[in-house]
C-alpha cells in the first residue's frame, strides 16, 4: 500500500475513534486532541516526536496556566492580562531554548489549546479539580500525541505489510 493510503487509513480510522472516544467517554476536547496530532507529525513522528510533541505541549500548558492565573491578580482588567500574556509570550521563546521545548510553535500550540479549552468548556483556570481547563488540555495533548503515534505506527505497518514481496526489485532496461 503506497504511503499516502496507509496514512489516510490510519488517521482516518483512528480519528473517528478519537471523536467518539472524546464525544462519549473521555471528557477532552477533540480539537486539543487533533492539535496534538498534528504537533507529533510536524516534530518528526517516532518516538522523538512523540517525546517533544508532549513536552513542548505540556510547557505551553503551564505557561499558559501561569499567565492565566497571574492576570488574576488584577481581574477584569484587558490591559493586565494582555501584558500576562505578552510575558507568557516571551517565556515560550525563552523556554524553547532548551532542546526539550523546542520549536517555539509546539508550545504555543499547548497554550493555546488551553486558553480555547477555558473558554469552550466555561471552567476558569483557578478551578481546583480534575474539571480544571490546564488538566482537561494536558490529558487531551497527551492522548493526542498517543493518537499520533498509534497512527504512524499503524500506517508505517500497513506500508511494509502490503508492500513486501518474496522477489526483489530488478530494475528494468532503458
Amino acid at each position: 500500500m503506497k504511503k499516502a493510503d496507509a496514512m489516510s487509513l490510519s488517521i482516518g480510522v483512528l480519528g473517528a475513534l478519537d471523536t467518539y472516544l472524546t464525544a462519549t467517554i473521555l471528557p477532552v476536547p477533540v480539537f486539543v486532541t487533533f492539535i496534538a496530532w498534528a504537533s507529533f507529525f510536524i516534530l518528526g513522528g517516532g518516538s522523538s516526536g512523540l517525546k517533544q510533541s508532549i513536552s513542548c505541549n505540556l510547557m505551553g500548558i503551564a505557561i499558559a496556566s501561569l499567565s492565566l492565573l497571574a492576570s488574576l491578580l488584577v481581574p477584569d482588567n484587558i490591559l493586565f492580562l494582555s501584558i500576562c500574556v505578552g510575558l507568557g509570550s516571551c517565556g515560550m521563546v525563552q523556554a524553547s531554548k532548551l532542546e526539550l521545548f523546542a520549536p517555539t510553535p509546539a508550545v504555543v500550540w499547548g497554550f493555546a489549546s488551553t486558553v480555547a479549552t477555558m473558554v469552550a468548556t466555561g471552567v476558569p483556570i483557578a478551578h481546583v479539580g480534575l474539571r480544571n481547563p490546564a488538566l482537561i488540555a494536558a490529558a487531551a495533548m497527551i492522548l493526542g500525541a498517543l493518537f499520533g503515534y498509534a497512527s504512524e505506527l499503524w500506517g508505517n505497518a500497513m506500508i511494509k505489510t502490503s508492500g513486501s514481496s518474496a522477489l526483489p526489485d530488478v530494475p528494468t532496461a532503458t
